[in-house]
C-alpha cells in the first residue's frame, strides 16, 4: 500500500483510539477525533487537564487504531508533540478542514493540539482473500 493510499484510507476516518502510557507506566486509551495530512501525521485536540495530555507530554510515544468498519484497519505507532507558532497554524488548518466545529473550541481554556508523526504503520484488510497485511516504517 502506498503512502497516498494510506492517506486516503485514514482521511476517510473521523475517529481513532489513542493509546498512551501514564507517568506511572500504566497503559491508557481514549477515543479522539482525528485529521491527517499527506505526510501521514495525525492531528487531534484535547484539553491540558486530560490523562492523554499528561501522558504524551511525559512519554511522547503514542499508538492509534484507525478504522473498524468492515475488516480494514490501520495500526499506527509514532511520536507525539505539541506544535507551536506557524507550525501549529498549519496543523490546525488540517484539523479544522476535517472538524470545522473545532474552530469554536479554540476559546476553551486549556485546549491543545497534538500531532503524532508515524514511525510504523500496519494496514490490514481481511475483507479480501487472501487478507492484505502490509507494514511500513518511517523516520528513525
Amino acid at each position: 500500500m502506498t503512502k497516498a493510499q494510506l492517506f486516503e484510507f485514514i482521511a476517510t476516518q473521523k475517529l481513532a483510539v489513542l493509546g498512551s502510557v501514564s507517568p506511572e507506566g500504566v497503559p491508557q486509551s481514549a477515543l479522539v477525533g482525528i485529521a491527517v495530512n499527506k505526510d501521514l501525521e495525525i492531528v487531534f485536540d484535547t484539553l491540558n487537564t486530560t490523562r492523554k495530555y499528561r501522558n504524551l507530554t511525559t512519554h511522547a510515544k503514542a499508538c492509534l487504531v484507525v478504522g473498524w468498519e468492515g475488516e480494514q484497519t490501520v495500526q499506527f505507532e509514532g511520536e507525539a508533540f505539541l506544535p507551536e507558532g506557524e507550525e501549529l497554524m498549519r496543523y490546525k488548518s488540517v484539523y479544522f478542514a476535517k472538524w470545522p466545529e473545532g474552530l469554536e473550541h479554540q476559546s476553551w481554556p486549556g485546549i491543545v493540539y497534538f500531532v503524532v508523526r508515524p514511525r510504523w504503520i500496519r494496514f490490514s484488510d481481511y475483507d479480501q482473500q487472501p487478507p492484505l497485511i502490509e507494514e511500513q516504517k518511517f523516520g528513525g
